[in-house]
């Protein structure tokens, strides 16, 4: 009975994380298609829910201990409990760099852009494609799905490097790019660290499934 309960309590911090990673993705799509749109109201909205991502993390990291405190899981169990509550690290880390995101689209405010928006609607999709396979993989425990997420991180990287070397050729070009053109680099910083952080979290995937600590990168 004690044992049926414990699983009961690790698929619920399983579906807490789940339901954490779904708010995540969420900030992510709203953070750039506020940019996009320069829709200011949608920034402000999402530098409100940083409190609350806050929460989520807190709550389940209170879960975890819980459980490791009563019901000292054992092996695969443990490495679950554990890696739970690194990832959630992460995820709240990508929730302060949307609220970033939103913080200097902002700053742009109704100016018009330097340069057409292509390359961080590209990064933004790729992450979202990233998020919704991490959770299949995280569902499932699965390795495989997990190893493949992580290395689209690499298209992220390039895409990158695309947007700097853009924005500093503006920049030589002219003075009168340099404001804004800082602000974009920022958000694009920002939008590969987010990739970053879900490299993070499928190595624990990875761990969790595997016993295994991989660098995918």
């Amino acid at each position: 009975m004690v044992r049926e309960n414990f699983k009961t309590d690790l698929n619920e911090l399983k579906e807490d994380v789940m339901f954490m990673m779904d708010k995540v993705e969420e900030l992510i799509e709203k953070s750039v298609d506020a940019l996009v749109n320069q829709d200011l109201e949608l920034a402000r909205s999402i530098i409100k829910l940083d409190d609350e991502i806050d929460n989520y993390m807190y709550e389940i990291e209170e879960k975890a201990i819980e459980l490791i405190a009563l019901q000292q899981p054992m092996a695969k169990d443990l490495r679950i409990v554990f890696s739970v509550s690194k990832m959630i690290t992460d995820l709240e880390r990508i929730g302060d760099f949307c609220v970033n995101i939103s913080k200097e689209t902002i700053k742009i405010g109704k100016e018009e852009h330097i340069k057409q928006l292509v390359d961080i609607p590209k990064i933004k999709e790729i992450i979202i494609t990233m998020m919704k396979n991490l959770k299949i993989s995280f569902k499932l425990e699965d390795a495989e799905i997990a190893f493949e997420v992580g290395k689209e991180d690499e298209l992220v990287d390039d895409l990158y490097k695309d947007i700097y070397r853009d924005i500093l050729e503006l920049i030589h070009k002219s003075t009168v790019y340099t404001n804004q053109g800082t602000k974009l680099l920022f958000i694009g910083r920002y939008l590969e660290r987010i990739a970053d952080h879900i490299t993070n979290i499928c190595e624990g995937i990875i761990y969790i499934s595997k016993g295994e600590r991989i660098e995918i990168n």
